[in-house]
């Protein structure tokens, strides 16, 4: 992989502090705020504008960090075109693997389930191999075993939606994991058919809420220089846990019982992310989004808060750099505040910028659904997908986000015109099918695969982030369930020339959307991306 290179980056607190002096104009600005904020308990009192703040600038800049903050909280320039935008992080990447690994497991579980549902539904319905004397199933019956899981992760984003911010992002995986666990052994143990489908609703829950946390924990807890990198390589975790779960289904076919064990093979794997995210420390940012709602003492979550940062930076214990980074996230916080308070509700995320947000990340996520993906995929060889998102992994934060959304999507626009062009009037070139299936494979992996998903986890602010990217879960599986239950009624219908019709239609709409909604969030830090929102 091509970002396992050096063990750390070169070190750039000279220039950091050096950054630090702050102007007179500046410096009677902080004397302001620190008469008028005395205690911790004037600055919870004033949290309506937290989510505004610059949580963890960069270290090596070349203007001060704080001066810039003076001029965004006067609305002088946006942090995308202030002079340090894009300025790296300095971090370990020994620091960096396990803050990704272990929340990426969740993404693998989720891929694994796919994978091992096509070889548990074949093994559980053969009379010599199910080891059950209840394998013959009917249509329903089998429908609530394949699609058990999905119902389970649309019940998952529900129970994040009021959940994310009182658990946090760490304890929310933790919750995830142990989900899996008793659903992978739940369903493995299953006595009969009512237990087996309890077992898939429970690790269904597991999906939905590990879905939600994975991406929250990782954009919060990584380097914005490869922040895109790592939550793409996220969705790389789910196409190898499709493959490990067909591995391990055609190892186990011809075996009685074998379907129990494709699905107990989960739990170690969740036990392994149980076990790692409970050695992690939590998001620097939901601690300190705590502190401003008033949920401790507000030094303690500081101290917390700088902690977590310098293990998540590979620093040691107590290091000035974190600290200092959290004392500027705490002026920054102070000089967004005014005299409004906000005590959130919970209408909030369909409010101001949040709703803004809401629209570009649900509208992203149902655009990857409805452009037929649950079904073209269907007849996609994963080891293709693999490859594809691979590619999108490695330029993600080259190349940015909306290039490589615009090129996926018109090539996803193009591969399903062609598909309705071959069931039309070209059915005798039977290249043109499979070029254009796998130009889809190919466009979708490099587009809405990684970067819906990678967008999402982006651009919420930090207030309602939690909130946020549960909606656009529950968006994401809810219109997945409608595609895919509705995909053989519509083909029966239209006939194939006319849904693949439609559905290059509605990815057309997608792109036309992705030109004129979504900004290019490469380089900018979560904070620097809510400015742009509001703004």
């Amino acid at each position: 992989m091509a970002y396992a290179l050096p063990a750390a980056l070169p070190p750039a607190l000279p220039h950091y502090n050096k950054a630090r002096r702050s102007p007179p104009g500046l410096r009677s600005h902080q004397a302001h705020f620190n008469r008028r904020f005395t205690s911790p308990i004037d600055i919870n009192s004033h949290s309506s504008h937290f989510i505004k703040m610059p949580l963890l600038p960069a270290l090596a800049t070349s203007s001060s960090p704080r001066r810039r903050l003076h001029a965004q909280s006067r609305g002088d320039y946006p942090p995308s075109s202030s002079p340090d935008t894009g300025a790296s992080e300095a971090f370990s990447w020994s620091a960096v693997v396990l803050p990704f690994l272990f929340p990426a497991l969740g993404g693998l579980l989720f891929g694994y389930d796919i994978g091992a549902t096509s070889g548990a539904a074949i093994s559980l319905q053969s009379a010599e191999l199910s080891g059950t004397d209840w394998f013959n199933l009917s249509a329903v019956q089998l429908g609530l075993v394949v699609s058990g899981s999905l119902y389970g992760a649309l019940a998952g984003s529900l129970i994040a939606f009021p959940t994310a911010d009182f658990l946090g992002r760490r304890r929310e995986l933790i919750v995830a994991a142990v989900l899996y666990i008793i659903g992978g052994l739940t369903t493995g143990f299953a006595s009969n058919l009512s237990i087996l489908i309890l077992g898939r609703l429970l690790y269904g829950i597991g999906i939905g809420m590990a879905m939600h946390g994975a991406p929250l924990y990782i954009a919060e807890t990584s380097p914005s220089q490869i922040r895109g990198t790592l939550i793409s390589l996220k969705e790389l975790f789910i196409v190898l846990g499709i493959l490990l779960g067909y591995l391990v289904g055609s190892f186990e076919i011809n075996s009685v019982g074998g379907w129990r064990f494709m699905y107990g093979f989960s739990a170690p794997i969740a036990l392994l992310m149980v076990i790692g995210m409970w050695s992690l420390p939590p998001s620097p940012r939901w601690l300190l989004l705590r502190a401003v709602q008033g949920k401790g003492s507000f030094n303690e979550y500081k101290e917390k808060a700088a902690y977590a940062l310098g293990k998540l930076r590979g620093r040691t214990v107590g290091d000035k750099t974190s600290k200092e980074q959290i004392e500027d996230a705490i002026i920054s916080l102070k000089a967004t505040f005014n005299e409004k308070e906000s005590e959130g509700n919970f209408l909030e995320v369909f409010e101001g910028a949040s709703l803004k947000a809401f629209l570009i990340g649900g509208g992203l996520v149902f655009f990857q659904q409805i452009t037929g993906q649950p079904s073209v995929l269907y007849y996609a060889a994963p080891i293709l997908q693999l490859l594809m998102t691979g590619i999108a992994v490695l330029k993600v934060d080259d190349l940015g986000r909306r290039p490589l959304l615009i090129g996926g999507v018109s090539g996803i626009v193009l591969s399903l015109f062609l598909l309705a062009a071959y069931y039309k009037f070209l059915g005798g070139l039977s290249f043109v099918a499979v070029g254009a299936l796998l130009l889809y494979v190919g466009s979708y992996q490099v587009s809405f695969g990684p970067i819906s998903w990678l967008m999402v986890s982006e651009i919420f602010p930090l207030k309602t982030r939690g909130r946020g990217i549960s909606l656009a879960v529950l968006v994401n599986f809810g219109s997945n369930a409608l595609v895919t239950f509705a995909f053989s009624p519509l083909k029966e219908r239209l006939g194939p020339d006319n849904l693949f019709l439609l559905f290059g239609v509605v990815a057309l709409l997608s792109l036309v959307f992705i030109l004129f909604k979504v900004p290019e969030t490469k380089g900018l830090s979560l904070e620097e991306i809510e400015y742009k929102i509001l703004k």
